[in-house]
Formats: C-alpha cells, sequence, structure tokens
C-alpha cells in the first residue's frame, strides 16, 4: 500500500516521480523567474485581503450595518474557509495539478473578489468573504508548491522562498494604506475591486508555464468536513460569546459541537486510509513547533491590526485613510527584514532569527499596553512597528526550515499545514479579541488584555523554538 502522506506536488519536486514529469520540470527551471513571479503574486492577492479589509470595517458597518459581531465574520469569513480548506487544497493540486489549480483558484478568487465590491448587505459580503477564503486556499499550497517546483536546488530555493515571502510582505505594507486610501476617496467596495488587475496579470504569467503532472490522490471527505464544523462552529461560539455572552444555549452547543468534530476529526485522520493531515508528521519536532509558531505568530499580528485598526478609528476619530496611514511604520520595512531574515539563517541556522523574532515581537505588545485614551496617535505607529518587524524576522526562516526537513513529496502538505496553522491563529485571534473588547468595561481595557496575552504566547513559542535543532533540521517521520 502507499503510504498515504503524499499530498502535494510529489510530482512536481521527485524526478522519477511519473514518466512525463522531467520535460515540465526542466521546462519550469528554465522559466523559474516567471514561476516565481506567478506565485508571488497570488501570495500577495492572499495577504493583501486579510488585512486589507480591516482598516475599512467601521465603514462597512456603516454603510451595510451591523455590530461587532458582524464586522469580525467580514475578516473571519475569509480566514475560517482559508483555513479549513487549505489542507484538501493540496490533495486536489496532486489531482489536478499545481499549475491547473492555482489558475483555477485565481479565476475563483477574482470572482468573489468582485462579488464582494457588489454586495448589497451584510450576508452577501461574508458570503463572498467565505468564497474567496475557499479560493485562497487552493491557491496557497500551490503557490509554494510552484516555487519548489522550480527551484530544486536548496540554496536557491531557500532564496526563492525568501523573496516569494515579500510578495505578502509588501501586502501587508501596502494593506492597511491602501485600504484607508480606497475607502477614503472611491468607498470601501474598491478594496475588493483592487484585486482583479493583479489576478489577471498573474493569469498571464501562469500561461508561460507549462502544465503541472498529475497523480492520483484521494481527497479525505470525512476529515474535511470534520474540520470545517470544528473551526466554523468553535468560531462562531467565540464571536458569538463575547457578543451574548457565553452563558447561551446556541453558543454552548456551538463550542460543544466543536469540540465533538475536533475528536471525529483526530480519528479519521488516525484511522483514515488517505488522511488530509498525517499525524505520523507530528513525530518530527520541527513540524510540531513550527505550526504551534505560525499559530501564534499570526493570531499576533492579525489580532494586533483588527485591534488597532477599531482602536484608531472608533475611539481616537481617526479616518480610514489617516489610520492607514499610522501603520505605515509598523510595515514599511517589512519587505527588507524578510530578506535579512534569510541571510540571518544561512549564517547563524533558522533558530537565531525566529527567536529574536518572536521576542521583538513580544516586546512592541507590551509597549503597546502603554497605550491610553490620549496618547499621541503617531506614538502608537511607533509602538506597533517591533510588531510588524518581528514577524519579519520569523516567517521566512520558519517557512524554509519546515521545507527543509521535510521529503520534497511531502512539501506541500507541510507548507498547507504551516499556512492552515497561521491562518487559524489570526480567526481565533479575531474572535477572540474582539470579545475582548465586546466583554470589557471599556475598549482599552478589552486591548490590553488582547496585547498582553499575544505577547505572553510569543514569548512562550519563542521558548518553545530553542527546543529545535540549531540548524533546524531533522526529519520528517517517513
Amino acid at each position: 500500500m502507499k503510504p498515504p502522506l503524499k499530498s502535494s506536488q510529489s510530482s512536481n519536486s521527485s524526478p522519477g516521480s511519473s514518466a512525463g514529469a522531467h520535460a515540465p520540470e526542466a521546462a519550469t527551471r528554465r522559466g523559474s523567474p516567471i514561476v516565481l513571479g506567478a506565485a508571488l503574486l497570488g501570495f500577495f492577492l492572499i495577504s493583501l485581503d486579510a488585512l486589507i479589509v480591516t482598516v475599512a470595517l467601521p465603514d462597512i458597518g456603516r454603510s451595510l450595518g451591523g455590530g461587532m459581531s458582524g464586522l469580525q465574520w467580514v475578516v473571519d469569513g475569509y480566514t475560517l474557509l482559508f483555513a479549513a480548506l487549505m489542507l484538501s487544497a493540496g490533495a486536489l493540486s496532486d489531482r489536478i495539478g499545481a499549475r491547473q489549480a492555482y489558475g483555477g483558484g485565481l479565476v475563483l478568487f477574482a470572482l468573489a473578489s468582485a462579488a464582494c465590491g457588489l454586495a448589497p448587505n451584510l450576508g452577501i459580503l461574508v458570503a463572498a468573504r467565505l468564497v474567496q477564503g475557499a479560493a485562497a486556499a487552493v491557491m496557497m499550497p500551490a503557490s509554494l508548491a510552484l516555487v519548489r517546483q522550480g527551484f530544486p536546488d536548496q540554496a536557491k530555493r531557500a532564496r526563492a522562498i525568501a523573496v516569494w515571502t515579500v510578495g505578502g510582505a509588501v501586502a501587508v505594507a501596502a494593506g492597511p494604506v491602501l485600504g484607508g486610501a480606497l475607502t477614503a476617496t472611491v468607498g470601501w467596495q474598491w478594496i475588493f475591486f483592487v484585486n482583479l488587475p493583479a489576478g489577471v496579470l498573474a493569469l498571464a504569467l501562469l500561461t508561460r508555464i507549462p502544465a503541472s503532472p498529475r497523480l492520483p490522490a484521494r481527497l479525505d471527505v470525512t476529515g474535511q468536513v470534520t474540520a470545517m464544523i470544528t473551526m466554523g462552529a468553535l468560531t462562531y461560539g467565540v464571536i458569538e460569546g463575547g457578543d451574548k455572552g457565553f452563558d447561551q444555549p446556541l453558543v454552548i452547543a456551538s463550542l460543544l459541537v466543536a469540540l465533538a468534530a475536533a475528536a471525529a476529526f483526530l480519528t479519521a485522520q488516525a484511522k483514515g486510509a488517505h488522511p488530509m493531515l498525517p499525524l505520523q508528521l507530528f513525530r518530527s519536532r520541527v513540524v510540531a513547533v513550527s505550526l504551534i509558531i505560525g499559530f501564534m505568530l499570526n493570531a499576533a499580528y492579525y489580532g494586533g491590526v483588527f485591534v488597532f485598526s477599531l482602536y484608531l478609528q472608533q475611539e481616537r476619530g481617526q479616518s480610514a485613510l489617516h489610520a492607514g496611514v499610522l501603520f505605515i511604520p509598523m510595515t514599511a520595512l517589512v519587505a527588507v527584514v524578510n530578506l535579512v531574515s534569510a541571510k540571518l539563517a544561512a549564517l547563524f541556522g533558522p533558530r537565531v532569527p525566529m527567536v529574536a523574532g518572536q521576542l521583538v515581537g513580544a516586546a512592541g505588545l507590551l509597549a503597546l499596553l502603554t497605550v491610553g485614551p490620549r496618547t499621541d496617535v503617531w506614538t502608537v505607529a511607533a509602538l506597533m512597528v517591533p510588531v510588524g518587524l518581528g514577524g519579519a524576522l520569523t516567517v521566512p526562516a520558519l517557512t524554509a526550515m519546515l521545507l527543509d526537513t521535510v521529503p520534497a513529496d511531502r512539501a506541500g502538505t507541510a507548507s498547507a499545514l504551516l499556512n492552515t496553522g497561521r491562518q487559524v491563529g489570526g480567526a481565533i485571534a479575531v474572535a477572540v479579541f474582539g470579545a475582548l473588547l465586546a466583554g470589557a468595561d471599556t475598549f482599552l481595557t478589552g486591548m490590553r488584555w488582547s496585547m498582553l496575552i499575544a505577547a505572553a504566547g510569543l514569548v512562550l513559542t519563542a521558548a518553545t523554538t530553542l527546543t529545535l535543532p540549531r540548524d533546524g533540521h531533522q526529519n520528517a517521520a517517513a
């Protein structure tokens, strides 16, 4: 019996994985800059839509109605489907090929973006955001698998991954500013319409990349359904609990459903013939710790952006444009620091930039505890800088370490697992921090609890990072 761990592009990275794989691989290597450009644009779009919406939330609320819980769903509707479908998307890419999956995801993402911009009410907007998240889930593992396919040499691949992360870093930098500028000038709808030209360009590049080989790959239907129920019920329970109270019968029921579905999911992964999350991967300390770090990084960063977007506009009366501008100090150096992280990892091993990044991020979050109702807004902007720099130091080294640890035929599964953990972290943080904001006596009290929880989490994951091998290498379970 073939091992059930194959997911995501074994054909794209293993010589001899199929008879027809050699020619596409060779052609892809010759066109590797095009491969990288197409993958980078997709990662840009995925990252942009996780952040560009946050600065526009107050305007969306005024335009379409809805309280705190409705605005949380505008954010979490995207990240929830993104996280829930990403692992299965790796198997889907195996079945139809990385390039084909990536192209299909791009088309769906563009159509969903148009639907978001045209949404007449909050319910349709959230539904379109769910579709966007599903498309992003298909794009993400296929994007990184294309990079793995185009750069088989480890050193060149590490540099390519660092450049690939620049796509996300630029989106992180541009998201709040672009969101604020578009919302203030032409309306919040254009934060979604702006995806269309970038999507068209990525598709144009994709036409110059050979079709990826296809492999038989079975989808884990039981695992996929139970994963979606787990994440959906948990997110619903936390958001609605913060809004209506955790003693409400529907909230209690949703949390119990999440617990039961999680147990069913783990059982399906342990006993299923073709699990979408092979539990054997967690025998590797690098894989297990990477997932925890990725979860906490996104929880701290995306949760912080969510909280401070609301703080700047609702508590301090800043316009969407000014709020976006105030995020520039935090995001402006992210792309540069991404590249620095790769160099530090090459010189000292991945643990150094990872531990340093997490501690820098935690220090920034603790500094934000000093923010009050009359703190100068540019001081607030300066205090947010370490939060952005901490993630920029950590993510490239974390991603490269994980891909170097797992065999080539599990690269897609590993990348999907890491990004699933990151998206779940962001979704849970928005739900939990929103609940803290809604349930606290004052907005500032909820904000400070949120920052304290995020800082404590980063300190713990930094300590956990020190348990990894110095060079970050530990083979995943076969």
